[in-house]
């Protein structure tokens, strides 16, 4: 073979030994530049590289419709089923000695919304696996001693003095201890809606606010009438 032929055939040969050496550099850059699929914590990047919005969401994220209960919710359940319980047995008082059919009515309306709101929120503090307050001996548990800081409850005396009572003497006693009974219940009721995180208790709080404070004008015009 001429030098001119095998000179031909050396700088082809060198051609292509360069074009495959560049294939192989632009594979080894490519990895340098991304990893590669497979590799990693797979699905957890995007198309360009960024963290994936699907995962296990942040503790500390939106709570769902109903929101997630919190020791507010618990505090208002186990104070209001006491502070419930007292006001029916003033209301059932009512039915053989109040003197006024507009006091007995009051009275009525009082158990009628009341006894289901604490069959609710018993309910509640069973599924969140809380105490459910429980009555004192074979009468309600309406001790100041039991419920100390709780806003409106009474105590045994005045519980005690209440049932003692008959006619127009009961009607203005139980007037004007309902009234303040009504305004605990409010003060309770709106720490919830202030504080609370469970949206049924929530919502029952604001009816609580909405109904009891009606009532309140209610009695304080009865009592302005026997004045």
């Amino acid at each position: 073979m001429s030098n001119s032929v095998r000179s031909l055939a050396r700088r082809a040969a060198l051609a292509v030994a360069a074009g495959a050496a560049a294939v192989v550099l632009a594979a080894c850059g490519g990895d340098g530049a991304e990893p590669a699929a497979g590799h990693g914590d797979a699905g957890s990047h995007g198309p360009t590289g960024t963290p994936s919005v699907t995962g296990t969401p942040s503790v500390t994220g939106t709570p769902s419709a109903t929101g997630a209960h919190n020791p507010q919710d618990v505090t208002f359940a186990q104070g209001m089923i006491p502070h419930h319980r007292q006001a029916l047995e003033m209301a059932r008082l009512a039915g053989d000695r109040a003197s006024s059919g507009a006091v007995k009515d009051l009275a009525g309306r009082i158990e009628k919304a009341q006894d289901p709101e604490i069959r609710t929120m018993t309910g509640w503090l069973k599924t969140w696996g809380e105490d459910v307050p429980r009555a004192a001996g074979s009468g309600m548990d309406h001790s100041a001693a039991g419920h100390s800081g709780m806003p409106g409850m009474m105590g045994d005396e005045d519980m005690a003095a209440l049932a003692k009572l008959t006619g127009r003497a009961f009607d203005r006693q139980f007037l004007t201890l309902m009234v303040e009974h009504h305004e605990g219940a409010v003060e309770m009721a709106r720490t919830e809606q202030s504080k609370g995180g469970y949206g049924p208790a929530k919502a029952m709080a604001g009816r609580i606010v909405t109904a009891q404070q009606a009532e309140i004008r209610e009695m304080n015009g009865m009592l302005d009438d026997k004045s």
